[in-house]
């Protein structure tokens, strides 16, 4: 009598016929180990030839795969993603891409840039914030220096570097200036780069000699036109001539005093500029010698202001006014006899 093997179990032992089935062969099992590149071609050995009836393609080796290379493809790290599409190398012809924004520098002979002004400061009036000391220099007319023809005074306000903060013009008409000559009234527009008029000066007819006390020379310092920030007022004196300069509200801030001669002959002339007592020096105005020749036949003059740094801006605005006032007072009409190569 035959019966079907009874799968194994612990009741039926091996010693009555009974036996553990079999356990079915495990096929090789291989896991793939993790892969750090591109996969390189199926293991075994390349075929030598193609399947039957197969083509090949055109360009194609029989067993070679163009462009492919076992466990490496080119532009790849192995590790790590492919890398993405971007900016492709440039083609000859065009510049590189810009990677950092040049900084710009201010170049000697070019315009100051407009640095970060205090609280409260006029428009304009922040290039004063850094700066602790002024070049004036006067353009040189060739009709006035040719012919005698007074024309509008025109300045360059420089820094100690060489560049330029701002560009004075005179505003007055034909008659005025060859009539009333260095004492004439004027309007003075300081414009900075972008030809914005920031600080404007208007000096009144007026005399300025001692014998007439009560009618000496003023000068009032807009910023921005409209709005006074300050004065130039000339005091009385017999030998040096002395100024006050004056804020918003007619305060006296500082002083200014003279030499008892403003001729020199290859020097510079100085007028030193001292605090509210009159006794500590804090700054000067100087004309500066400017050549043989820019002396004789011509009344273009070259003036420097020192002030201290932390000197408030509308003060520092009101001493460029006086350096305009100084010049025309006593270094306009210097030359007015010559200044004219037919005299």
């Amino acid at each position: 009598m035959s019966h079907k093997p009874t799968p194994y179990s612990p009741n039926f032992p091996p010693s009555q016929g009974y036996a553990p089935p079999s356990e079915p062969e495990k096929k090789n099992e291989s896991y793939p180990m993790q892969q750090t590149g591109y996969p390189g071609p199926p293991p075994g050995p390349v075929p030598a030839s193609l399947p039957p009836g197969a083509q090949p393609l055109p360009g194609m080796q029989h067993g070679f795969q163009p462009g492919f290379q076992p466990g490496f493809q080119p532009g790849f790290t192995p590790g790590y993603p492919h890398p993405q599409a971007g900016y492709s190398t440039p083609q000859p012809g065009y510049p590189a891409p810009v990677v950092q924004q040049p900084i710009p520098q201010g170049q000697p002979g070019g315009w100051m840039n407009m640095p970060i002004g205090p609280t409260n400061c006029p428009p304009g009036l922040e290039y004063l914030s850094m700066i602790d000391r002024l070049l004036i220099h006067q353009k040189v007319e060739l009709l006035e220096a040719f012919v005698g023809f007074e024309t509008n005074n025109k300045y360059t306000v420089k820094n100690i570097v060489g560049q330029k903060v701002y560009y004075a013009v005179e505003d007055n008409d034909c008659c005025t200036r060859n009539c009333c000559g260095p004492m004439r009234p004027f309007d003075l527009k300081i414009m900075d780069n972008f030809r914005n008029e920031v600080i404007h000066l208007n000096r009144p007819l007026a005399c300025d000699s001692c014998w007439c006390p009560c009618w000496l020379q003023t000068m009032e310092v807009s910023a921005p036109p409209g709005t006074v920030i300050g004065s130039i007022e000339q005091e009385w004196s017999i030998c040096k001539p002395c100024y006050s300069i004056k804020n918003a509200i007619g305060d006296v801030v500082l002083t200014i005093k003279g030499p008892v001669c403003t001729f020199s002959l290859c020097g510079d002339v100085e007028f030193h500029v001292y605090s509210r007592d009159g006794e500590t020096k804090v700054g000067k105005i100087t004309k500066q010698w400017s050549g043989l020749a820019r002396e004789a036949f011509t009344d273009t003059d070259y003036f420097g202001i020192s002030f201290p740094m932390d000197l408030d801006v509308k003060i520092k605005a009101v001493l460029l006014g006086a350096c305009f006032l100084i010049d025309f007072m006593f270094f306009e009409s210097a030359n007015r006899q010559n200044n004219s190569v037919f005299n």
